[in-house]
């Protein structure tokens, strides 16, 4: 950094985990992370809602299995279709269950990590959240979009199938395999900002409101491997 030039604010987070050892030890290795500020810590989904309300803050990470309001529900509420502000939250959990992943990004989660995920994906899952962009553990990914691409489901109501140029197509199929946007214009030999210009255009054409949104109408639409 040079002198005189501003700092970056650190990115705020709040954590929820109904077991206190977790919650503890996720505070203590974001707020170890730099960039990072741990702002919130709830026991339960309804606390996790309250303060995320209450702080505002630019992430929200989140565990599944929670007494009362459970963190799909907590992200539905924060970060769902009906929520005009929405929030970014990240979703972390012990199990491994697609079912828990499929609900979590359609309640409108920006990642999904298990807890044996290490301080670096914590790290990044969260930058990437507050960017906008999604991440998903590597150790779900291949086979949750092998499962998506095999279920035929319909487009949503909500958003009918588009007319897309021949690049957006490109660039919808990259953000589908989970391409940050530096690896998008390196793929496709395009510019960063030619990248965001398309993913700007889908998002708008297709009424989505993140990446993550844009992946799962890609794949209800059957149109990752083209």
């Amino acid at each position: 950094m040079t002198v005189g030039e501003p700092m970056t604010p650190d990115l705020r987070v709040v954590v929820a985990d109904d077991q206190e050892i977790v919650r503890t030890g996720l505070v203590m290795i974001l707020d170890a992370q730099p960039g990072i500020e741990v702002v919130g810590a709830a026991a339960d989904g309804a606390q996790a809602v309250r303060l995320a309300r209450d702080l505002r803050p630019d992430v929200c990470l989140f565990d599944i299995r929670m007494p009362g309001v459970d963190g799909i529900e907590a992200t539905r509420l924060l970060a769902g279709p009906a929520v005009d502000d929405p929030l970014a939250v990240v979703v972390i959990t012990t199990f491994d269950l697609d079912e828990y992943v499929y609900a979590a990004l359609r309640a409108g989660a920006r990642g999904f990590l298990l807890k044996e995920a290490g301080p670096a994906m914590l790290a990044q899952a969260v930058h990437a959240a507050a960017r906008g962009d999604a991440l998903i553990a590597p150790s779900i990914t291949a086979r949750l979009l092998t499962a998506f691409a095999g279920t035929g489901r319909a487009a949503s109501p909500a958003r009918p199938a588009m007319e897309l140029t021949e690049r957006e197509e490109q660039v919808l199929a990259t953000v589908a395999r989970g391409r940050t946007n530096n690896e998008i214009a390196a793929e496709l030999h395009i510019s960063l900002s030619t990248v965001k210009t398309h993913i700007a255009s889908l998002m708008a054409k297709l009424g989505a409101r993140n990446r993550v949104e844009l992946v799962i109408w890609a794949y209800e639409t059957d149109r990752v491997g083209r």
